[in-house]
């Protein structure tokens, strides 16, 4: 049987075998559209926004695990009110069949509203043994975060990895989208080195018109326009059209070393167009079997 590779003779598989997707809670219908161009037990994310109510989330998790794929809800801490809110939360999911995995973050927020700081404060709270969550995880910043110092980032991966682990789960890091290689797998060695064994899911756009793949990048700090034109082989002056992560992941694979890196896989961020990135990965999958 031939390998799986792009036009560069890359064998992809490694990458794309077990990807994940992001959606929001507003995206049940979305998701739906997808379903077909999505390989079963698919892990998708129901994102934790300030615009969408528990039981929205509920509802989506709920509409993932009946579609045949995996929920992974998340829970931004600076959201939640108080220890009630965060119980009545997880424990509904538990109800649902939906809490297996969790995907927590500090959030948004500059500030919290409720006494939960930071994803360690959620790790810590009790919930994990609760309801029975099986995996946990967390974020990561291969390419820096514009607002926290880099070596705050370390040791606050390495404070949540070690809750995980003293909480009694499994855990997996999921990084902000990124556009450099090989910042992406700099980090990697970085969480490597500190004996961090973790998976790795490593955050990719999803197909998207490249001023909002611009646009996105910046509010997020990720890389500077003309570095992203350069990665992503389009023109800044040139912002009309669509740009996919093809030639980032072809790189990705071809830099990729299991040995070194350990288990990574590819986390799609949708922005919206779940379907769109669904058809997408599909396509590119088979024009990788070629």
């Amino acid at each position: 049987m031939s390998s799986p590779t792009t036009g560069t003779g890359t064998d992809v598989r490694p990458i794309l075998a077990d990807f994940s997707v992001e959606m929001t809670a507003k995206d049940v219908d979305a998701m739906l559209e997808a379903a077909p161009s999505l390989p079963p037990g698919t892990r998708i994310n129901v994102t934790f926004l300030g615009n969408e109510d528990a039981g929205m989330r509920r509802a989506a998790a709920r509409a993932v695990r009946d579609a045949g794929f995996r929920p992974v809800p998340h829970i931004s801490a600076r959201r939640i009110a108080d220890r009630d809110e965060l119980d009545d939360f997880v424990g509904a999911l538990h109800a649902d069949g939906t809490s297996d995995s969790l995907f927590v973050i500090a959030g948004d927020p500059p500030e919290p509203i409720g006494p939960y700081d930071g994803a360690i404060d959620v790790i810590t709270s009790g919930i994990v043994g609760r309801y029975g969550v099986r995996c946990v995880g967390v974020g990561g910043y291969p390419e820096g975060h514009p607002l926290i110092p880099e070596a705050d980032l370390w040791s606050s991966l390495e404070q949540k990895v070690a809750a995980i682990a003293e909480a009694g789960a499994e855990g997996e890091i999921i990084t902000q989208f990124g556009f450099d290689v090989d910042a992406v797998l700099r980090w990697v060695d970085g969480v490597r080195q500190r004996g961090i064994d973790l998976p790795i899911r490593i955050g990719v756009p999803g197909p998207a018109g490249i001023k909002r793949l611009v646009g996105y990048a910046r509010r997020f700090g990720v890389g500077t326009s003309a570095g992203i034109a350069k990665k992503y082989g389009f023109s800044i002056t040139n912002l009309l059209g669509t740009a996919g992560p093809d030639r980032f992941i072809t790189e990705l694979a071809a830099k990729y070393d299991e040995h070194r890196h350990g288990a990574i896989a590819l986390h799609f961020y949708t922005f919206g167009g779940l379907r769109a990135t669904a058809e997408w990965i599909q396509e590119f999958r088979k024009e990788s079997a070629r």
